[in-house]
């Protein structure tokens, strides 16, 4: 069988963190007077600079970045798996999967060290591609340290912007609604309620190419 490639998102995949970012954006907003809604409106799925850029382009990205992670180190502690996280990556551990987020290398190994989640192998972060979601970079560069082309991969995530980056990449996208409404995924192939639900689509899937070639096998016998 083809090696499929399983490919997280992070925030809102594997862990529960919408209401933890909530916070801290929004307490950031309020700080320098902007429309909070409008600022919890574009915060999923996006790297911290590219949000500040688009929502205060007149303030300093290293200050405010210092500011908000900051705020999220005193958060750190409140961070959970989101439901049904740790026995899907369990059923994982002989299959190649890969971490792919926005998110900056420290904050996410912390959460998943304090939420009892194992690390993969293949870990891709904010800082280090050239442009974050919704460019197809991080999932390009996840496919390529798995050694998987990106169509054997399935991409699990929760935003648009997550959405449209692991499409422009060439996976296969599993949307879970677990901070979107799913009218706002629809440019995904697939799309279910939480993680829970998805789990056993994950489990199960298999590329393209690899339905072609069994259905090619099977017309040869």
């Amino acid at each position: 069988m083809t090696d499929v490639g399983v490919l997280f998102d992070v925030d809102g995949v594997l862990l529960d963190t919408s209401t933890i970012y909530e916070d801290i954006w929004g307490t950031w907003a309020k700080r320098h007077s902007l429309d909070v809604s409008y600022v919890l409106g574009l915060i999923h799925g996006r790297r911290t600079e590219d949000l500040l850029a688009q929502v205060a382009p007149h303030l300093d990205v290293a200050t405010e970045r210092a500011v908000l992670d900051g705020l999220m180190r005193e958060k750190i502690g409140l961070v959970r798996a989101a439901p049904h996280a740790a026995t899907l990556l369990d059923s994982l551990r002989d299959r190649p999967w890969a971490i792919v987020t926005s998110g900056n290398r420290w904050s996410v190994r912390l959460s998943f060290e304090s939420c009892g989640l194992p690390l993969p192998k293949v870990q891709v972060y904010g800082e280090e591609v050239p442009a974050g979601k919704p460019s197809a970079d991080c999932y390009l560069m996840a496919a390529e340290r798995l050694g998987i082309p990106p169509a054997d991969c399935l991409a699990v995530e929760d935003a648009p912007a997550g959405v449209l980056a692991a499409k422009r990449a060439g996976c296969t996208v599993l949307a879970v609604a677990s901070t979107h409404d799913p009218a706002d995924l629809v440019t995904a192939d697939m799309c279910l309620p939480s993680l829970t639900a998805a789990a056993q689509t994950i489990l199960d899937f298999r590329p393209t190419s690899a339905r072609r070639q069994g259905r090619r096998s099977a017309s040869s016998r």
